[in-house]
């Protein structure tokens, strides 16, 4: 990856695009999004496929990301909850408990983080 340093941050290209990236969030996605985002759409994926190995038809998976920051620290992330809205046919709640586990474990960017970050997560079944 090379980023290329703009007036008001970074930006990379990428296949399907250039991506803005600065501090000031009207002038590009922040830093923290970005890692955020990373941790919770690979989350989202690998669950995806769990579910699917176990047989389990999802619909529609819907994630939202609480984050928590420390001022006093940089800023810097010390928590993510992720909560997971599933949408799907006769979902099992605890095989659904048992897959986020599997998730996490196997999900890179949560791994990369997991001493540094506290990842908590949640899930409701929705029709």
């Amino acid at each position: 990856m090379n980023f290329q340093m703009t007036e008001s941050g970074f930006t990379t290209t990428f296949e399907h695009g250039n991506i803005h990236i600065s501090g000031d969030e009207t002038q590009g996605f922040r830093p923290y999004q970005l890692l955020v985002s990373s941790i919770a759409v690979c989350s989202g994926g690998v669950l995806r496929k769990v579910l699917e190995k176990r047989r389990m038809v999802v619909d529609d998976i819907q994630l939202s990301a609480e984050v928590q920051r420390n001022e006093e620290e940089a800023n810097r992330v010390e928590a993510i909850h992720l909560h997971f809205r599933m949408k799907g046919v006769d979902l099992d709640e605890e095989k659904i408990r048992k897959s986020l586990d599997i998730t996490f474990k196997n999900c890179s960017m949560a791994q990369s983080v997991k001493d540094s970050i506290r990842l908590t997560d949640s899930f409701e079944i929705v029709s």
